[in-house]
């Protein structure tokens, strides 16, 4: 699996682009603000279909224009295939594979596999348990159809119950309307609970070889699952906590208040461990990723690093760049010393200024 080529056209910075990648390490390189994220998030929107900045699509478009196009041709089990996005201000993004319209956003997730790793991912162990979730979310969509099927399901559902939790405070009587709600959240919430359960599950027997690596064997790594409440114990827990969902019209039970607890030599690095600790547990998450994508979906992923390899020392930079190199690799950078100096292999770069290719190698 790999990215032949790109094209933009009125996005962002770009009034038009082209480009061709190689199927191992593409080098993206200029000063900052030139449009080189630009381009790792264009891809990761038509792989996503949505952008990793969490921008909104009238905000992908270039000022002064009323859309935008971005094409990916990719390779998948060695036959070519053509994605076609068009975003719009005035109307949702479309899509087409091979010219066919997609009818929903969410039939894109999984045709091409990416992972994403930039400064801000080396965070995920410090940040809000928001952030855990959405690794959760995104990494399982990708890999699950059928857990993007009963998230989409699960969070429709706890919109609607919390709107009517707010309603039930003008109208006592709606209370008898809360039980349906429930059982519909406990339906799709349950399965979420388990699919997370297996995901983490696997992701242990991975990361913690990983890490092991990493860390020349001193540490031991292991994700536990926080989960807010188990399967079987969910109905129950809504019961419980319905008096204080009322209370404060939002509901306290359910996987939407999970979270994922990263422990290190059993002590738990968001609280207790060291900037560097959390660092490498972040980037031991980023390579467990990509062995376990490529075991469930049968073909590599398409690695996209923004400018993370400055945040790693040198140690950690040659031990990532050694675990990706049977993966296509997009890399952003300011600078090419790093790489001229300990001889890292690149097999294509390209010098990006100003919304423009200005030099190819």
């Amino acid at each position: 699996m790999f990215i032949k080529s790109l094209e933009l056209k009125n996005y962002r910075n770009y009034d038009e682009l082209s480009m061709d990648f190689s199927k191992g390490t593409n080098l993206l390189y200029g000063d900052n603000a030139q449009g080189k994220t630009n381009i790792l998030e264009a891809i990761y929107l038509g792989a996503t279909t949505k952008s990793h900045r969490g921008s909104k699509d009238r905000e992908l478009i270039k000022f002064h224009e009323n859309e935008s196009h971005i094409r990916i041709q990719y390779e998948k089990q060695e036959i070519v295939h053509q994605l076609d996005m068009h975003l719009k201000k005035s109307k949702s993004k479309g899509a087409a594979i091979d010219r066919i319209p997609i009818r929903r956003s969410s039939d894109l997730l999984g045709q091409i596999p990416v992972i994403f790793f930039s400064p801000e991912d080396l965070k995920i162990v410090k940040n809000g348990p928001s952030e855990r979730r959405k690794f959760l979310d995104i990494e399982l969509s990708q890999m699950e159809r059928l857990y993007l099927y009963q998230l989409t399901n699960y969070n429709k559902i706890l919109m609607q119950r919390n709107n009517l939790l707010k309603q039930i405070r003008f109208q006592k009587d709606l209370i008898e309307t809360l039980e349906p709600w429930d059982i519909q959240l406990v339906k799709f919430g349950s399965e979420i609970i388990r699919y997370r359960e297996k995901f983490i599950k696997h992701l242990n027997e991975t990361i913690q070889e990983i890490h092991k690596k990493l860390t020349g064997g001193k540490e031991h790594m292991l994700l536990e699952y926080d989960k807010n409440v188990a399967y079987d114990e969910f109905l129950t827990e809504i019961g419980r906590k319905r008096e204080k969902d009322l209370k404060y019209f939002t509901t306290n039970a359910g996987p939407h208040r999970d979270d994922i607890c990263f422990r290190v030599n059993d002590i738990d690095i968001r609280k207790f461990g060291s900037q560097g600790q959390q660092r490498t547990a972040a980037l031991s998450l980023k390579l467990a990723q990509i062995r376990l994508m490529t075991e469930i979906m049968k073909e590599s992923p398409i690695l996209l690093l923004d400018d993370v390899l400055s945040e790693l020392d040198s140690n950690r930079k040659i031990y990532l760049l050694e675990s990706i190199k049977d993966t296509q690799t997009i890399i952003t950078c300011t600078g090419l010393d790093e790489f001229i100096d300990q001889h890292l292999p690149i097999e294509r770069m390209f010098q990006i200024k100003a919304g423009k290719i200005v030099k190819e190698n």
